[in-house]
């Protein structure tokens, strides 16, 4: 009987790190074609021969069109939850309010010109697919969260604005770190490291105690 366990959780690990394997590989096809032809002209049809396996797979292991997205923007931030992702930890090391800004407005001025196109062409898609609308709107919900738990976490430190709620703290940031923001930025020539020095400042100067 022990062996027959074993076995059988040999088996299970082994499907486990298949089924693993496919969604990454999902996943990657999914990335590189949208950034390519962009997401209205990819069809999930597409991502599937890219990827080696058959539509049904893409369903199974990742989902519909709009869920393709979701998991290649989780991919390029390092997780759907905010604590797996490698700058989320280096923010929690640092012990002073300015740091865990400065850390926050690099990773922000990293990732968000990447997934931007993406988060924007789900919420266009959004206004006439109810899918691509709840995933979008569970993105703008779930980045609320994350930073309100930053505002807590800089709030912990004990620099931030005392007659500032950290529901403000948290709008303002969440606000700057948007897909929309950075777009309008990026129209008017800004780039990456320019957007960062504004994050750093702009939240620097507004949200912490003068000297700080």
């Amino acid at each position: 009987m022990p062996d027959a366990v074993k076995t059988r959780a040999y088996r299970s690990a082994r499907r486990q790190a298949q089924a693993a394997a496919t969604r990454a590989c999902v996943i990657e096809a999914a990335r590189e074609l949208f950034a390519a032809k962009g997401y209205a002209a990819t069809t999930v049809a597409e991502v599937a021969g890219r990827a080696a396996v058959s539509v049904d797979t893409v369903y199974t292991s990742v989902g519909r069109k709009p869920d393709l997205v979701l998991a290649v923007i989780d991919t390029v931030l390092g997780g759907s939850a905010a604590d797996q992702r490698g700058y989320v930890r280096a923010i929690r090391a640092h012990t002073s309010a300015r740091e865990k800004i400065a850390v926050y407005a690099a990773a922000v001025a990293d990732l968000v010109p990447r997934i931007a196109p993406l988060q924007e062409a789900l919420r266009v898609a959004g206004a006439t697919e109810p899918e691509c609308a709840e995933v979008w709107q569970g993105l703008v919900e779930r980045r609320a969260h994350n930073m309100r738990e930053f505002a807590a976490d800089l709030r912990s430190t004990g620099e931030v604005r005392a007659d500032l709620e950290d529901d403000e703290v948290a709008d303002l940031i969440w606000s700057m770190n948007s897909a929309e923001y950075w777009q309008l930025l990026h129209q008017r020539g800004w780039t990456p490291r320019r957007y960062e020095r504004l994050l750093t400042d702009v939240w620097t100067r507004t949200l912490l105690t003068a000297g700080n």
